[in-house]
């Protein structure tokens, strides 16, 4: 097997694993998901008893990191408007309460929008995986909006009380981006 890399699939009850033994690696370990699969970087001369501890280790390496990023506001509007009011006592000082926010399909060219005379606000389905402070970047940016409906300085001052607004605006420029979306800032904006 010298010089030549091997892939192969192995059964878990829990979940596909795939394992890709590299001549090139000599002793580190990583993983990665693939959809549904769970993909296990390994060097090639490792034993069959190594390799079975280190998909073990590795899956629950990553299942902990997944658990971590995993919002729970992303399980029912009602997960969500809890997750608003939360940020609103941090970040607003309870200011800004809305009646309703709930997921919605794909907006074409919005993150969420925001409809102050009513309190109401949609956030759209393509949120629901991005990381947590990601979408707790756009709901402190639409509960904003229920205190300044416009985008002027005190909206921004505002929205920029949550201490990683410019790294969640890089994210979903990103984002967009590499999914050729066109969704920008700007578009995100009420």
């Amino acid at each position: 097997m010298r010089g030549r890399d091997k892939t192969e699939q192995v059964e878990s009850p829990q979940q596909k694993v795939e394992v890709r033994r590299s001549a090139r690696r000599r002793s580190t370990v990583s993983a990665y998901r693939d959809g549904d699969t769970l993909v296990v970087l390994i060097p090639a001369g490792m034993s069959r008893a190594e390799e079975k501890h280190w998909v073990a280790e590795m899956g629950r390496k990553l299942q902990r990191t997944e658990s971590r990023r995993a919002s729970p506001a992303r399980e029912s509007d009602a997960a969500l408007l809890a997750r608003c009011v939360q940020l609103s006592a941090r970040y607003l000082d309870r200011s800004a309460l809305p009646a309703t926010v709930r997921w919605v399909p794909p907006m074409r060219t919005r993150w969420a929008s925001c409809t102050p005379t009513d309190a109401s606000i949609r956030v759209s389905e393509r949120l629901r995986h991005v990381p947590s402070w990601v979408l707790d970047y756009v709901l402190v940016h639409e509960l904003a909006h229920l205190r300044v409906p416009g985008h002027d300085a005190e909206f921004w001052a505002l929205v920029r009380r949550y201490p990683k607004t410019e790294r969640a605006m890089g994210y979903l420029e990103g984002l967009s981006a590499a999914a050729g979306w066109g969704i920008s800032e700007l578009d995100t904006e009420e």
